[in-house]
């Protein structure tokens, strides 16, 4: 092998690895999170600056910097010290994972379908509250996650956007249990 192939292979091997570090600490703290806010110990719903986690990557250990938070603006200029708890635990605050760890071996209360493996794109099941109201995870705040889960069911995909037109377009739905029983003739 010649001297330039050889610096190239070890330079696109460099590359390699700085780009694969930048990627997992991107992936790592991407998405949005609750944490216990440590002024007030309730939860708070925050978001990581991962580009600039990735970007700090490059030069050792990442740097964490919160880019949104549910108690901002009012509280815009706080220290951040509820970035230790998602350091020490990044993927245990995810509010994806939270969801999906909620979701494990349960069955839609409309249904009673089993809920398998909950893909990270596509469709997602919903949140069926007290009020028989359906709701999609992005429409629980953050901070009022673990409120929401202890007081809702489960609710698939299907059910959920039948609860939805229900809802939203009375008009457009036949209740087919009203023929039940009669003769087709």
């Amino acid at each position: 092998m010649s001297v330039p192939i050889a610096v190239a292979v070890a330079l696109g091997v460099v590359v390699v690895l700085v780009a694969g570090r930048t990627l997992r600490s991107w992936w790592k703290f991407r998405g949005l999170r609750v944490v216990n806010c440590p002024e007030t110990q309730q939860p708070v719903g925050v978001v990581v600056d991962s580009g600039h986690v990735a970007a700090t990557a490059l030069a050792g250990a990442p740097q964490l910097r919160l880019t949104s938070c549910t108690r901002w603006p009012e509280r815009a200029g706080c220290g951040q010290q509820c970035l230790s708890q998602v350091e020490a635990a990044p993927e245990d605050c995810l509010v994806r994972n939270i969801l999906v760890r909620w979701y494990a071996g349960k069955r839609c209360a409309a249904c009673g379908r089993p809920f398998g493996e909950i893909p990270p794109a596509g469709v997602k099941p919903a949140v069926l509250c007290p009020d028989k109201r359906s709701v999609e995870w992005s429409e629980i705040p953050a901070d009022r996650l673990q409120e929401t889960l202890a007081a809702a069911a489960p609710i698939c995909f299907a059910c959920h956007m039948g609860n939805t037109m229900v809802r939203e377009h009375p008009e457009l739905v036949v209740d087919r249990t009203r023929f039940e029983g009669r003769s087709s003739n």
